[in-house]
């Protein structure tokens, strides 16, 4: 009786060993690259969040993801149907060149009309006559990635990432790390432009973004109430840039500029977190300290000098200058019967700038301390 032969044959468990490892390595490999991507895109998101300014954010935005993920273009679409970003920005002076080719439009949808309905990236091939405008730059034949800047149903801008890569941004690729860049992209600049404009508001000195006089005249009177209800001290520190004409004069009144805003942010740096730092007036700044003895205000003045003078300020490509200060420190302790708290606040600046130009006659960078309490 002849029997059905049978196929014994089965797979090569050596063959199909190797198989398994070259596919588990395959998923490795990829897992890898997605965890690097994931931290790449943390570390940057990290550092958008940190940006103090709307140039600083935008320069970032541009520059910044460009370097860090290695693309040929990244171009920044921004709706500004009031011209009031641009206007924010002329109001910090010259625009860095990392962020001239940003594109500000009234309407998006004028653009590229399928902008317009961007709920989430889009990946694909580069096509000239679709996306040229919003990225003139692109390379041919290349790939991008469109990124919405939504917040809630309002659509501010796309951020375009370009690749003369094809195969970089691709329809099959997932982009959830796109989405959340995108999404704290989006609020980081909501962010900048309302700080950009209390800047310019009542309270904010336009040039430096420190508090202006009529702020520090507003919260001195605040605090010397608070000082007589708590029964504590608060410090006052005047403070004059050294030779501030001399900057204007050699290398103009911008090169003055760009040393008070440095001037100011070293200061900021310096300054105890219940202090309040304000520009007084031309290259005078002022701090008050809440709670803050004479004690306290020599040491945060000691600081402050040092912290200003170490380091030169650069006025111009390849100059910079040694910048010193001048400061006068004074004290008040307001009695408890004492009800004018603006003669006070007057009076206790007074004696500040008294000790200021005593600093200044003794041969300036130096420190000197009103003998004085103002009660």
């Amino acid at each position: 009786m002849n029997r059905p032969v049978t196929d014994l044959r089965q797979d090569d468990p050596v063959a199909e060993n190797r198989r398994l490892q070259a596919q588990l390595s395959k998923l490795t490999e990829e897992a890898a690259r997605n965890d690097a991507v994931l931290r790449k895109t943390q570390e940057r998101e990290l550092e958008l969040l940190r940006a103090r300014s709307l140039p600083e954010l935008l320069e970032r935005l541009i520059h910044g993801l460009k370097a860090s993920h290695q693309l040929d273009v990244v171009a920044l679409v921004l709706q500004d149907p009031q011209h009031e970003i641009r206007h924010l920005l002329a109001g910090d002076g010259p625009m860095p060149d990392e962020l001239r080719d940003i594109l500000f439009a009234d309407a998006l949808v004028s653009l590229a009309p399928q902008i317009a309905s961007l709920e989430r990236p889009w990946l694909g091939p580069y096509n000239r006559v679709e996306h040229g405008q919003l990225a003139p730059r692109a390379p041919e034949r290349g790939s991008i990635a469109l990124v919405p800047l939504r917040r809630s149903e309002q659509l501010d801008g796309v951020l375009v990432f370009a690749s003369a890569d094809p195969r970089r941004f691709i329809p099959q690729l997932a982009s959830d790390f796109l989405a959340h860049l995108g999404l704290v992209a989006a609020f980081c600049l909501e962010n900048a432009i309302n700080r950009a404009r209390l800047l310019r508001s009542g309270f904010t000195d336009f040039l430096t973004g420190f508090h202006n006089r009529r702020y520090l005249n507003e919260r001195l009177r605040e605090e010397l109430a608070r000082a007589q209800r708590s029964k504590q001290p608060i410090a006052c520190l005047m403070i004059d840039v050294d030779h501030f004409k001399r900057i204007n004069d050699q290398h103009g009144h911008l090169a003055g500029d760009a040393v008070l805003r440095e001037v100011a942010r070293r200061i900021d740096v310096q300054m105890r977190v219940s202090d309040t730092g304000a520009r007084f007036g031309g290259d005078e700044f002022a701090i008050v300290l809440p709670q803050g003895t004479i004690a306290d205000g020599e040491k945060v003045a000691a600081r402050v000098l040092q912290g200003v003078r170490g380091e030169p300020v650069v006025v111009a490509p390849g100059m910079a200058e040694k910048i010193t200060l001048s400061i006068g420190v004074a004290a008040a302790a307001p009695a408890q019967n004492a009800r004018d708290y603006k003669a006070l606040a007057d009076r206790l600046i007074a004696e500040a700038d008294a000790a200021l130009y005593r600093a200044k006659s003794a041969g300036r960078s130096r420190i000197d301390v009103s003998p004085n309490v103002v009660s």
